[in-house]
């Protein structure tokens, strides 16, 4: 798959995400907000996107483990994105920030060469 084609399903992820999340299905909004921040994370705006709208989704959800936990990364993905990034990380504040992860067997074909 191509760059391109990534960033298109990382668009149409976080489409997914935000849709369920207004209507109110939150287990399913951040499931496509973590396959939207795998896709995204090598790339500082969607890495940084991914993780404002993982801080909405804590604010909507009076999570405030999340809300910490976004803010926190929110700050990191600016300063570390074009450094290094743990591959297939979810981004949840339920993960540690610094673990590389399996990429989920749904999206692995966006990362092959």
């Amino acid at each position: 798959m191509t760059k391109l084609q990534r960033k298109q399903e990382y668009y149409r992820q976080l489409t997914l995400a935000k849709k369920a999340l207004k209507s109110k299905h939150f287990q399913v909004s951040f499931y496509h907000f973590e396959n939207a921040h795998i896709l995204g994370q090598k790339h500082m705006y969607r890495h940084t996107l991914s993780h404002y709208y993982m801080l909405v989704f804590g604010i909507k959800t009076k999570n405030s483990k999340e809300i910490l936990g976004q803010i926190s990364r929110i700050i990191a993905s600016i300063f570390f994105t074009n450094i290094w990034v743990p591959v297939g990380n979810t981004g949840g504040s339920n993960i540690s920030p610094i673990k590389p992860i399996p990429v989920r067997k749904e999206l692995q074909k966006y990362f092959l060469k």
